[in-house]
Order: structure tokens, then sequence, then C-alpha cells
């Protein structure tokens, strides 16, 4: 390892002599920035956001960012969604189908939407009901079919956090689709409507009760 001898990186050489006591600096974390966090759509801090399920925690990001759109530079590498913001995942899943295919401006506007008419109705962070809503519906178990002998049976398997997330939100935004096409109400009315469903673990939702539904396979299943 090169570097200065008083680099923060690079311990001091140990001494092994009896009663030495050997000290290790550790690398020193970077300071904030001089410039403020810039909130989500200008309006949503990213300041206080808890994630309250340390399975999933490193698998949402939420780092601030100016914009939620990495415009592609994580497709085609896998694993790279866990670099991609939360709310842009979001965007990503209402762009696989219908009027939004294509249109991410759209997605986001959507979003923003959401965000606002949730703003107004639970007065919280609408980021934090979102992450909320994931924690609540993110499976912690799955029923897989195993071959034995040519015969099919089912068993319960622990899910991966990152598929915990990647099905959270997949249920979310198809809840709020299939709620748009019941009702005469638009579709980010409907998802702010299922992000608060989902955030309080109500078994209303859509995502919480496939979640449920899931669970409850996978114990039959053990």
């Amino acid at each position: 390892m090169s570097g200065h001898p008083d680099s923060p990186l690079r311990p001091p050489p140990e001494n092994t002599d009896e009663g030495e006591t050997i000290t290790v600096v550790r690398p020193v974390p970077p300071p904030p920035p001089p410039f403020p966090l810039p909130p989500l759509f200008g309006k949503y801090p990213f300041e206080g956001i808890e994630v309250h399920d340390p399975g999933i925690q490193p698998y949402l990001y939420l780092h601030p960012v100016y914009a939620p759109h990495s415009e592609g530079k994580f497709s085609g590498r896998p694993f790279m969604k866990t670099h991609m913001h939360l709310v842009e995942r979001v965007a990503n899943q209402l762009m696989k189908g219908g009027k939004f295919t294509g249109k991410k401006s759209k997605a986001l506007r959507t979003i923003r939407l959401a965000f606002d008419e949730l703003a107004k109705s639970e007065k919280q962070n609408p980021l934090q009901l979102l992450v909320n809503a994931v924690e609540n519906a993110a499976p912690r178990e799955e029923v897989t079919r195993l071959q034995f002998g040519g015969i099919s049976v089912p068993r319960a398997v622990d899910a991966s956090p990152a598929r915990r997330v990647n099905v959270a939100i997949r249920n979310l935004v198809l809840g709020a689709i299939t709620a748009s096409h019941k009702s005469t109400k638009p579709i980010e009315s409907c998802l702010a409507s299922e992000i608060a469903l989902a955030a309080k673990g109500d078994p209303t939702s859509f995502a919480v009760g496939r979640k449920d539904e899931v669970e409850r396979v996978a114990q039959s299943a053990r």
C-alpha cells in the first residue's frame, strides 16, 4: 500500500514490544458539502429519512439528488439497481406498460403530483411514506418448486433483500394502475392512496395484500 506515512488511510507501523499500545488511525469521513442538500422536487427534504428494516436498508438508495434521472447509465449492468434512486425506480416501474411507456418525464410528474397529495393528506414527508410502504410491502418468504423424482413439490424460501425491494416497488405501482382502471380517479391519486395505505400496513392495500398472501402460502409450504 502506497501513500504518505501520515495519511489517515494508512495505519502507523505496529510495535510488537510488550507493554506498547498499538493505535490504528481510522479513515476520516469527508466533511459535509458547503452547499445545502437539494430537496426532492424542490419541496421534500432528504434529511431525517429513516429505514427501520435493516435487511433492505443497503438496497434503498436515498442519497440527495438534483433530479431522479440516471439517464440509463445503470442499464445492462447486473445488480446496479441498488445505486438508482428509489423514486426513479418507481418511475421506471410506471414506464413498463400503458401510457407511460418511454415517457420518463410524465412518470416523474405523476410521482410529484402523488407526493403533493400525500403531503396535504398525511402531513408527513412523502419520501418517508414511500420508504415505509416499501418496508411493509416487501415479502420475507416466497415459494419455489423443487423436483423430486419427477414430482414437483412447493417449498418455502427466504426472499433476498434485493428481490424484496423489487417486488414491493412492483406491487405498489401495479396496485395504483389497477385501481386507476377501476375508478375515475387519476393515476396520481391512486398512487398516493396506495402508498398511504401501504405505509400504514393496511391489508386493504394491494401491495400489502399480495405480501400477506405470498407469506401465507410460503408458511403452508414449509
